[in-house]
């Protein structure tokens, strides 16, 4: 069970910030500040792979976040801490990784070292995977960082420059997946590689199952529309504590310059009708996350996040953390 502090409580009633919606309803979820943590994943990022604001991005979602940034708009990223061996793990390497390293590193425990005990692959598109290029002798000249990833995922690292570099120098320690093959991180804890269908230009990609001693969680990031997997997401909701899914768009009215076609994502309004089935506690297990600089979800106050939360739906917010 998690324990918050009565310091942080006093302050979040001092601040007028601190209200509510940061100290979550449901007993599984929890601010990181002062806490005792269990196995426990942690929201490190929750933006698209472009980042929020978005390269070449005039419109008013973006246009006074060039100049007055907001640091928790992070490209999306799980952290996952395992109590037993107090390892911790990153899910992506994303261009935001110094900052989700650092944060992981202080996640729960205090670690020794700066880099996570590895690091979770889904797919070979820039949000997903280029931070890696922090681990080289350019920036953080890492040591034997594992890299988990798939067959596909493998041969586009090791035979890829600038990639290569990191692998063939020690920088990176690549531990190969297999679908739906279980990775066992310690005597309760596994993580599973599933393929799903994506634009799949350089590499296959995946979600993951993450299993703990008591809870489970999904992660898919990335997918095209639910229609074109071969398995019935919303069954597979029914089946873990916590979904955390692709988000990108919360409508097909976002964009104007680009063909969605060429884009495919499922649209939240998609989702939330497709999940319609679900129960209010069911619905609750699902946590849109990957959104695209135009998502209006990004901002809490929004009337898009007030509806998807009235459905009885969750939107995920950097360093809320999930017990397993």
């Amino acid at each position: 069970m998690f324990k918050i502090c009565s310091l942080l409580l006093l302050g979040c009633m001092l601040l007028s910030s601190c209200g509510e919606k940061q100290i979550h309803e449901l007993a599984d979820t929890q601010l990181v500040e002062n806490a005792v943590f269990s196995t426990s994943l942690i929201v490190l990022g929750t933006i698209q792979d472009g980042g929020s604001p978005h390269i070449g991005c005039a419109k008013a979602c973006c246009r006074d976040l060039f100049k007055n940034p907001d640091k928790d708009r992070q490209v999306v990223s799980l952290g996952l801490f395992d109590a037993a061996t107090q390892k911790k793990y990153l899910f992506e390497a994303t261009p935001d990784i110094s900052t989700q390293t650092k944060e992981l590193r202080d996640f729960a425990i205090q670690s020794e070292h700066e880099m996570p005990d590895g690091i979770f692959l889904t797919h070979a598109h820039i949000g997903h995977y280029a931070g890696l290029m922090f681990l080289g002798k350019e920036a953080m000249g890492a040591q034997q960082v594992p890299v988990f990833a798939m067959p596909g995922m493998q041969s586009f690292l090791k035979e890829n420059g600038p990639w290569s570099q990191l692998h063939s120098a020690g920088n990176i320690a690549i531990h190969p997946l297999a679908n739906a093959q279980a990775v066992q991180l310690s005597d309760e804890l596994r993580v599973i590689p599933f393929q799903v269908p994506h634009r799949d230009e350089y590499s296959e990609t995946v979600g993951y199952k993450i299993l703990g001693p008591n809870k489970s969680a999904l992660f898919i990031p990335d997918i095209d529309k639910w229609e074109k997997w071969e398995r019935d997401i919303a069954a597979e909701i029914k089946n873990v504590d916590y979904g955390f899914i692709d988000a990108t768009f919360f409508s097909g009215k976002e964009l104007n310059n680009r063909d969605m076609s060429e884009i495919p994502h499922p649209f939240i309004l998609e989702s939330m009708r497709k999940f319609e089935e679900l129960s209010a506690q069911e619905r609750a297990k699902v946590i849109f996350i990957h959104f695209n600089h135009t998502n209006p979800v990004i901002d809490p106050e929004s009337a898009e996040s007030k509806l998807v939360e009235s459905k009885g739906f969750r939107i995920a917010r950097i360093r809320e953390v999930f017990e397993l």
